[in-house]
């Protein structure tokens, strides 16, 4: 069974859908990050960077319990224990690696920094927001352009780089993406939507979401955002 500790954020999401489309037996352990819970001792045997998710396999390589850290690398070992969605081809398996890159060292990044910037920074910063939304923007147009010519985001295969890039594209309206400018990337952006495990994925996103607020009621929640003080809790949490 996979054991997958997280939240329903866009990173948390890639691994349920996965998780979905592969079968797998799996269980969601909730992981509230505005209460500090990445920040256990327990939580931090799994992912010593205190970031979600972080999965465990209770049928590892070898046998016995295995963890993993990193949505990214997360879903390429599902991949490969399942023998799914990671093309055995070799140019399209490298096709879906480096687009599932493109997710780790771009979309995900600059969409979350712009989300930062735009709706929860304390100070009003233009020059930040302006540098985010904008790489957000052209961040699409490249998406919209490798979809002309491919039917999903590494080539004619459904693979591990749609489920990456999928749950970050949610607000692509409120960077002003439609039909209009961008007809390649809505049109795979609906072929996702009508994935069976796609649609368990955000019923379940909003379940747990629910869940989670409702555990946080009449608790105190951390400024996950101050990276000071993420340093000190983690430095805290890790004292010898």
């Amino acid at each position: 069974m996979i054991e997958l500790h997280s939240s329903p954020t866009p990173n948390g999401q890639k691994v349920m859908i996965m998780l979905e489309e592969t079968g797998l037996e799996w269980k969601h352990f909730d992981v509230h990050i505005r209460l500090g819970e990445q920040f256990t001792p327990e939580y931090l045997k799994l992912s010593p960077n205190n970031k979600i998710p972080a999965i465990v396999d209770t049928d590892g390589p070898g046998g016995g319990r295995y963890t993993m850290m990193e949505s990214g690398a997360i879903l390429w070992y599902l991949a490969e224990k399942t023998g799914k969605f990671l093309p055995k081809d070799a140019r399209k398996r490298y096709d879906t690696l480096q687009w599932l890159m493109f997710q780790m060292g771009h979309v995900g990044p600059m969409f979350g920094q712009a989300n930062h910037f735009n709706n929860y920074a304390r100070d009003t910063i233009q020059y930040a927001k302006d540098r985010y939304n904008n790489e957000s923007v052209r961040l699409y147009r490249v998406l919209d352009n490798r979809l002309r010519d491919s039917t999903w985001i590494a080539g004619d295969e459904y693979t591990i780089a749609d489920m990456a890039i999928y749950p970050w594209t949610k607000g692509h309206a409120d960077r002003g993406i439609d039909q209009a400018g961008y007809p390649n990337f809505m049109r795979w952006f609906a072929a996702m939507q009508v994935r069976p495990a796609v649609q368990r994925n955000d019923k379940m996103a909003a379940e747990i979401r629910a869940r989670m607020t409702k555990a946080a009621e009449g608790k105190t929640a951390i400024n996950m955002f101050d990276t000071r003080d993420n340093a000190a809790r983690l430095a805290q949490a890790t004292e010898r």
